[in-house]
């Protein structure tokens, strides 16, 4: 009797922990794919930034190179 009581407590358990594992996968994903997301963001707006900046210069050095008399 004790041996059965033994067996299904265990059992109860390993489904427990089963559970648990699949809900830590699931927030292990959600975490990754959210922090993928950010630094992507975050990438694209750092490269526009620089994209435009970039072109400001050009336009600023354009300009004063085209125009000597002032």
């Amino acid at each position: 009797m004790f041996k059965s009581v033994i067996n299904i407590f265990t059992f109860l358990a390993m489904l427990c922990l089963l559970s648990a594992c699949a809900e830590f996968k699931e927030a292990g994903r959600s975490i990754g794919h959210t922090t993928r997301n950010v630094t992507t963001d975050i990438g694209h707006g750092s490269r526009d930034t620089v994209q435009a900046i970039g072109r400001g210069t050009k336009r600023v050095v354009k300009s004063i190179t085209q125009d000597p008399e002032q």
